[in-house]
């Protein structure tokens, strides 16, 4: 998890590596698969969920096609200060992390997939569908004749 500190003129600071670092960095650090943990530098208070809104934000904002529809926006809206509002995070959360899982184990199969040799593919086809090939009449049978 990176530890960031958010300073009154809008740098961030992050506190793993010692450096300032830009949104954009952020955006890059979560992209490859890290965590991130943001704090307000006057009170400490945890901002990190608006930093991460900010990068949504600024994705849909360079082009990106939104990921939440306005209708779906609307709907989270209308859920706080509902008791489900708990149950739908909780919900959505684990949607997205069974999303994740199915495409990695797609990934997966596509790249074993890709390993194996077409030809081989299409004889173990063959052999599954004919049977195993007959061979040709040996040097020896032939020879017999």
């Amino acid at each position: 998890m990176r530890e960031l500190k958010k300073y009154p003129n809008r740098r961030l600071y992050d506190l793993t590596d010692s450096k300032y670092v830009t949104v954009e960095d952020v955006k890059r650090m979560i992209a490859k698969g890290d965590s991130i943990h943001v704090i307000d530098s006057k009170d400490s208070a945890d901002i990190t969920r608006s930093v991460l809104l900010q990068i949504l934000s600024e994705q849909e904002a360079e082009g990106h096609e939104p990921v939440l529809t306005n209708r779906a926006i609307e709907q989270i809206i209308r859920f706080y200060g509902q008791n489900a509002g708990n149950v739908i995070s909780r919900y959505l959360e684990q949607s997205i992390l069974t999303f994740l899982d199915y495409q990695d184990q797609f990934r997966k199969r596509v790249r074993e997939m890709s390993d194996l040799n077409p030809f081989n593919i299409m004889r173990q086809t063959m052999e599954r569908t004919f049977g195993e090939p007959k061979r040709g009449k040996t040097k020896d049978s032939s020879d017999s004749n």
